[in-house]
């Protein structure tokens, strides 16, 4: 039983090895997308505030510009892992009320229809954002190199 006990304990510490290059994966990847993302509403600030009009969303063109930014700028601080963490909150909190504002619907059949609340457009970008905020940028990040940074001093 020694040995299966020694197994049983050491695969999952060789596993989260694997955390690292898996989160650096998940922060290019969808850093790019949002950095995407927020690029081509930069570039249809117009369309995008009169899209915010329908929704009803209070102070549409600060928003439009707000949100636009906030996906760009927030896409490029994922790829670098910086500030990773407020990062992931602003981004998952945008994705939230892309959800209430865009997806509502979906969001409200999480439980009775949770197909219709995965497959809307937010879902990537909102899980994404949330797997950044809970675990970290990860070793190969900038937040490391900066802590590591500032432990020196």
């Amino acid at each position: 039983m020694n040995p299966l006990m020694h197994i049983y304990r050491a695969v999952p510490t060789k596993l989260s090895y694997l955390q690292s290059p898996f989160l650096l994966a998940v922060r290019l990847y969808w850093g790019w997308q949002f950095a995407q993302t927020g690029w081509g509403k930069l570039h249809n600030l117009g369309k995008i505030t009169g899209f915010f009009v329908s929704l009803g969303i209070p102070f549409p063109a600060f928003n439009a510009h707000f949100v636009s930014g906030l996906e760009f700028i927030g896409g490029l601080l994922l790829m670098l892992g910086l500030a990773s963490r407020v990062t992931g909150f602003l981004l998952a909190g945008n994705m939230f009320v892309a959800y209430w504002t865009a997806d509502h619907d979906a969001l409200v059949s999480i439980f009775s229809d949770p197909g219709k609340f995965y497959v809307a457009d937010p879902y990537t970008f909102l899980f994404a954002s949330l797997m950044v905020l809970i675990f970290g940028a990860g070793l190969f990040s900038l937040d490391t190199l900066v802590c590591k940074r500032l432990e020196q001093i």
